[in-house]
């Protein structure tokens, strides 16, 4: 319960740093909504030509586009502020503030820092999952815990990757460009995997598993997602989070600090 203490106090902290600026504040909203309005226009454009992408109907692939909407807030409030200062953290020493703390070092790295504006794009793109389903009908509350349940593993998913490749600043200068390419992957998560050729439907499931993170929390609430796809999202984060919890454990031991 400390640690839940904690991330709610990150939580008000970061909300009343937010609110001093309040004009950058909504316009930081806005920016967002017009984001997540271009995500939902390119879909649309795309289905006045064709009845369907990849096997999906509109509302279907709307599913999809609101959950990469959703988890591009998460990326924006909470995974950007707070990871991609680690390198730097590393090169000028000011990892130790962090490592003098009473509590787990992973945990104040990963949490410290939050955008709460970017709460603007995981409202709204949980409100047009929402719309989507209220349109093809209310799944039982079976599939709505599954969905939860694929939601909460494809973030693990991809905090554990992420947490991976900038762990990898303890032992080389720049790692920046490695994660600007996974981003780049992400980008391609707003449209369900099944819309590309063979190929790159293997490199978004099994090399970098954005599929985890939109396309099979979708098939889950649409009653798609068969119990191996279930076990195979369940493995995949379990493992990258124990590889990134390792890792991180493992760099410690060779961080010389400010002082060396």
């Amino acid at each position: 319960m400390i640690y839940l203490r904690v991330l709610l106090r990150f939580f008000k902290a970061n909300l009343m740093t937010a609110m001093e600026y309040r004009v950058d504040f909504l316009a930081n909203a806005l920016v967002a909504v017009a984001s997540a309005l271009w995500t939902l226009a390119a879909l649309h454009v795309f289905f006045m030509h064709r009845p369907q992408l990849g096997g999906w109907r509109y509302q279907e692939a709307l599913i999809v586009a609101g959950l990469f909407i959703a988890f591009e807030g998460v990326m924006a409030a909470l995974f950007r502020p707070n990871l991609e200062e680690i390198p730097e953290a590393v090169r000028q020493g000011t990892l130790d503030f962090i490592l003098l703390r009473p509590l787990d070092s992973q945990f104040l790295i990963s949490f410290q820092r939050m955008q709460v504006w970017h709460l603007t794009d995981i409202l709204l793109g949980l409100g047009i999952v929402a719309w989507a389903l209220a349109q093809l009908g209310w799944p039982p509350v079976g599939r709505l815990l599954l969905f939860g349940l694929m939601l909460l593993s494809g973030l693990v998913i991809f905090y554990s990757l992420l947490m991976i490749l900038i762990t990898l600043a303890f032992w080389f200068v720049e790692v920046e460009n490695i994660i600007e390419l996974i981003y780049t992957f992400f980008e391609a998560g707003r449209f369900p995997v099944t819309a590309f050729p063979t190929w790159v439907r293997i490199v978004l499931t099994f090399i970098v598993p954005i599929a985890f993170l939109t396309t099979v929390p979708a098939q889950a609430i649409l009653g798609w997602l068969q119990p191996q796809g279930v076990l195979s999202g369940l493995l995949v984060a379990m493992v990258l989070l124990m590889i990134s919890r390792a890792l991180w454990r493992y760099a410690l031991r060779h961080y010389t600090s400010a002082g060396g």
